[in-house]
């Protein structure tokens, strides 16, 4: 039991990361129907940028909310240079390339200043383990979840309850409608880039105690993010929720029955079967483009 019970604990801390990302892959797409595929990095970002900010003298908390306000900063930036002048043309996917290469300058800055080491984050969330039913686990990993589940809830609450998540909610149905309506389309998207990128960078944060950071941390963290959108159904921020959790529950047991390796093989594996048998995802609706 207690056994069962360590990877199920384990399990949706690592989930909760794969959905905080997949909710920042949400966000954009809803808003842009284009991604930021240097969005794994704004984890190495988030987690990084603390720990220096923290080796300068500042408080852990400062030091946490300067570098999610970077990596929204970043995101943010993204859009405007390597998404915007790509998406208005239709068809291309200049920004899928420049995304995909501002990764890569990302991690090789990051492994220039780490000079290739992995960095410990330190918080008093790993300091104790606590028992959970036989099973030994950080208050951090508790944390990570819980955080997730808040950041969806607050996701919806936005969408329904204010101007800007009405305004992406408009332009997801109709960018050029949204834009005869008077809204500023091409702010909107940037802010949900940036938002995406906040969440991402929070991400880092949250895990580089358990993991470490280092500067390529975010490279799979982001594509399972990524994986499991798609599974869920990019356009569902609930399921997007589930799925993430679900994934990371599903690793851990494959990767304690089984082996580490395995883990990747039926993970993967299982986002080839759902996207063959619901193409739009398990919790995505089916768009209908009319002629």
């Amino acid at each position: 039991m207690s056994t069962i019970m360590q990877y199920i604990l384990s399990g949706l801390a690592i989930g909760g990361i794969y959905a905080l990302v997949a909710l920042g892959f949400h966000i954009m797409w809803s808003s842009a129907k284009a991604v930021n595929f240097a969005h794994g990095d704004t984890l190495t970002i988030g987690a990084l940028l603390t720990i220096m900010l923290l080796a300068a003298g500042l408080p852990l908390w400062l030091a946490c909310l300067l570098a999610i306000a970077a990596g929204g900063v970043f995101g943010t930036l993204v859009e405007r240079f390597a998404v915007r002048p790509f998406a208005a043309h239709s068809g291309s996917i200049g920004w899928m390339l420049a995304t995909i290469a501002i990764g890569i300058m990302i991690e090789s800055l990051a492994t220039i200043e780490t000079n290739g080491y992995s960095l410990p984050l330190p918080s008093p969330g790993v300091e104790r383990a606590v028992r959970i039913l036989g099973a030994g686990v950080y208050p951090q990993e508790l944390l990570i979840p819980l955080v997730a589940v808040l950041a969806m809830l607050g996701l919806k609450l936005i969408q329904r309850h204010t101007l800007v998540g009405r305004a992406m909610q408009a332009i997801a149905h109709d960018k050029q409608a949204a834009s005869l309506m008077g809204i500023n389309v091409n702010a909107v998207v940037a802010l949900s880039f940036g938002l995406a990128s906040l969440l991402g960078a929070a991400a880092g944060i949250l895990i580089a105690p358990v993991v470490q950071a280092s500067a390529t941390m975010g490279v799979l963290l982001g594509l399972k993010g990524f994986a499991v959108a798609i599974i869920a159904g990019i356009t569902s921020a609930p399921g997007v929720l589930v799925v993430g959790l679900l994934f990371g529950v599903i690793e851990k047991f494959v990767e304690g029955y089984i082996s580490t390796a395995a883990r990747e093989i039926v993970g993967f594996s299982l986002m080839i079967l759902v996207l063959l048998i619901a193409p739009q995802g398990l919790f995505g609706k089916r768009e209908v483009v009319k002629v």
